[in-house]
């Protein structure tokens, strides 16, 4: 059985028996898959840094009909967010894209315009990880909802209205220069958060962060 190669986002990953890994990936071709890492928590794992949330990686990997999982073989570091550890707000948001991701995917379903939102909301964040964080978090969680089909009428106040439209206008991957503060359209932001929450029927773990940053 040949092994499959794809690009991909790591979404989260959790422990497995004694020394593997369990990992959620949303790949660029195949869209979200969930795997197992063969001793990636050993100091010397071949996989290193690279199952590290929302790492981007070039992953190799097996894949058999009947299971559900499949079986990582090795994966090369794209692009790491590493460099956004050491500011506690930008790992706030990296933990919020990675769960909101990880939930509102589909198994197997490709997403081309998911994977740009991510990609670019990332680049964004690596950019200018203090002042684009809420720029980053009101613009990824727009797409998100409307790149999932779940965007209802915008219950909000009309300035609100006035920068969904204005997000929305332009094509994914393409933030707005506008500066945008904590306040800054904050009910919008708990709206769309309130929608995710009642798609996916559970509680963000990252929203509360979010609102006591």
């Amino acid at each position: 059985m040949p092994a499959r190669v794809s690009e991909a986002f790591v979404l989260r990953s959790y422990p497995y028996q004694e020394a593997d890994l369990i990992v959620s990936l949303f790949t660029r071709d195949l869209g979200k898959l969930r795997g197992v890492a063969k001793r990636a928590r050993r100091l010397k794992s071949s996989f290193g840094s690279g199952l590290e949330r929302l790492s981007q990686v070039r992953v190799s990997y097996y894949q058999k009909e009947t299971l559900e999982l499949v079986r990582l073989d090795h994966c090369e570091l794209i692009q790491s967010q590493f460099g956004l550890v050491s500011y506690y707000a930008s790992g706030v948001v990296l933990d919020y894209i990675a769960e909101v991701s990880d939930q509102l995917l589909p198994p197997s379903e490709p997403n081309e315009r998911f994977y740009r939102l991510i990609a670019a909301v990332l680049a964004e964040l690596r950019a200018a990880p203090e002042a684009g964080v809420w720029r980053v978090v009101l613009y990824f969680s727009l797409w998100s909802v409307r790149l999932s089909g779940i965007l209802p009428d915008l219950r909000v106040s009309p300035s609100s209205r006035e920068l969904a439209a204005e997000m929305a206008s332009n094509a994914v991957g393409r933030l707005s220069t506008r500066e945008w503060t904590k306040d800054t359209a904050a009910d919008l932001r708990r709206f769309l958060v309130r929608q995710i929450e009642q798609h996916t029927e559970r509680r963000l773990a990252t929203a509360p962060m979010l609102e006591a940053l």
